[in-house]
């Protein structure tokens, strides 16, 4: 719609419906978050945010990956953001672009401590040794009582944010990309939007690097993350909804979100639907990766989770 949204506008019969679809996801999706974290199915290790799912490649390798990516990321942002200004966060991919350059942030500097930490020095019954030298001999059996017991470690709140954030971004990209791609680009290309080499890349390395940070890392991916992918877009609807009733926007930034038309309803149970299959194929990815990549490369990988 060209015009503000007045009150007739927010009383139609489909803006309620459409608000139970929003808030019954996030409701369940939180109450499965608060009463499962507890009993997460696996405890995650700090020894998995940091080490690589190959026996001979040195954590110091996914350290700078990770440098690396979030680099190009940041700087893909800051250009989008030099310009459009904050526009770019009125929409969904532009959030999730964010969040996958927090999710790298966080990563690096979580990799550069447990890079550090594999140089530490530590007492074992043998005399000193490093958490490297027992590490790296075998990843999974660890020779020093002690390093087992500090790599093996629960992760703590950054550990626990690190895997929610990456299973978030992971469900989020597939999300972005498959609308931009399969939908966007062929309905609305030149005509709400002009596709450049800066938003192509902007749909699609957020991916890419999610995968290659994949390949590489020993990161549980379970369908517990799915709860906070749900949260995830349930935040940018609500948020979207704000923006549009306080008129700071007088256009929906996805035609599927607007509210104006019979087939709202419709439109919004498809995109909440739609959320599985997203999920589902990054879950199959990371499926791939633990069954095949072990029968190709018995001796290089180490299945870790």
């Amino acid at each position: 719609m060209s015009k503000q949204k007045g009150l007739e506008y927010w009383l139609q019969w489909q803006v309620p419906l459409c608000a139970v679809i929003i808030v019954i996801p996030a409701v369940v999706a939180l109450n499965y978050i608060r009463n499962d974290n507890k009993n997460n199915a696996r405890t995650l290790r700090s020894f998995d945010l940091w080490n690589s799912c190959w026996r001979n490649l040195n954590p110091f390798w996914l350290l700078l990956y990770r440098a690396f990516a979030f680099a190009c990321l940041t700087s893909l942002l800051y250009n989008m953001f030099a310009v459009t200004g904050a526009f770019i966060f009125f929409f969904y991919t532009q959030w999730t672009f964010a969040l996958v350059t927090f999710y790298f942030a966080v990563a690096t500097l979580v990799s550069a401590y447990g890079c550090w930490m594999s140089t530490k020095k530590i007492s074992s019954e043998d005399g000193v040794s490093t958490y490297k030298e027992e590490e790296f001999k075998d990843k999974i059996k660890l020779q020093s009582p002690h390093a087992q017991k500090e790599i093996h470690q629960k992760a703590g709140f950054l550990g626990s944010l690190m895997q929610a954030v990456y299973q978030t971004c992971a469900g989020a990209s597939v999300l972005t990309d498959l609308v931009f791609w399969c939908l966007l680009v062929p309905l609305l290309a030149n005509v709400q939007f002009k596709l450049t080499l800066l938003i192509g890349s902007l749909h699609t390395m957020n991916v890419v690097f999610l995968i290659g940070d994949t390949a590489l890392n020993g990161l549980p991916f379970t369908w517990y993350g799915f709860a906070f992918f749900a949260v995830w877009s349930c935040l940018y609807i609500i948020f979207q909804w704000i923006v549009q009733a306080c008129g700071f926007m007088t256009w929906w930034p996805y035609p599927f979100l607007e509210l104006g038309t019979p087939l709202a309803p419709l439109w919004y149970f498809g995109m909440a639907l739609f959320h599985i299959p997203c999920y589902a194929i990054y879950a199959m990815i990371v499926s791939v990766k633990n069954s095949f990549l072990p029968r190709l490369f018995p001796r290089a990988f180490v299945r870790l989770n």
